[in-house]
């Protein structure tokens, strides 16, 4: 017995070290189990592809902010000079209803999402006619409930005026109250809004702030320009 038992091992041993058919099958069954996976994938791009051109079809993810742009610049021009990096919708300068001078922005609506996030890439900051542009993806003025309530509580008290400035570098918790009453210690300060992410209450990083005449907004800009507000050093300029 002993000696079969010995003569067995070798070939126990030999065996086992070539997996029977059945294991093979495992194998092969394994690494079928791939397909699936990539099929979630593939199910998973066509729905955020989808998901992408739902949001590009709103006009409020694709419309950018352009501020102290020069007093001559046009809406044809802005659409040219922004269309170098992306397909223009629309591009309106904003004009002051009384004296017609422009108000040194505008708003230009992108065709896709992608657009006006290279837009912003490749603009902000740039010049034009000698004024470095500031350019940021904003927001209609609320018409509808798209947002949380709380934020379009806040957004529907906001009261604009041909006298603004535009505030960029907010910290994520400044609110539109926290803005208005900073800019409220040394000034009358109209009203204030903190630009939110379209469909959510999250600050966008920017916002306005409203006054009753031109020469508040220069003091406004002379006193918070590079101030700090909640840790963050903001920039401050005609909107």
């Amino acid at each position: 017995m002993s000696s079969l038992s010995l003569l067995s091992q070798p070939n126990f041993l030999s065996l086992s070290t070539q997996p029977p058919k059945s294991i093979h099958n495992t194998y092969a069954n394994c690494n079928n189990l791939k397909s699936p996976p990539s099929s979630l994938t593939r199910r998973f791009r066509r729905y955020v592809t989808v998901s992408e051109q739902a949001t590009a079809a709103s006009p409020v993810v694709r419309k950018l902010y352009i501020g102290n742009i020069p007093r001559t610049l046009g809406n044809d021009e802005l659409a040219q000079i922004v269309q170098e990096h992306g397909a223009v919708e629309k591009a309106e300068v904003m004009y002051d209803k009384y004296s017609k001078k422009s108000r040194r922005f505008a708003f230009v609506t992108m065709k896709t999402v992608e657009d006006a996030n290279a837009a912003v890439e490749k603009l902000n900051g740039t010049e034009i006619g000698g004024r470095e542009i500031k350019v940021n993806i904003t927001e209609r003025p609320l018409t509808t409930g798209s947002l949380p309530l709380q934020a379009e509580e806040k957004e529907t008290q906001f009261v604009d005026s041909p006298y603004k400035v535009y505030v960029g570098n907010l910290a994520k918790n400044v609110t539109s109250d926290i803005l208005k009453n900073f800019f409220s210690e040394k000034g009358k300060a109209l009203s204030a809004k903190v630009s939110r992410v379209p469909g959510t209450s999250k600050s966008s990083g920017f916002g306005f702030v409203t006054f009753s005449s031109d020469e508040d907004v220069e003091a406004a800009i002379s006193s918070f320009n590079d101030a700090l507000l909640e840790g963050q050093k903001i920039r401050v300029n005609k909107a």
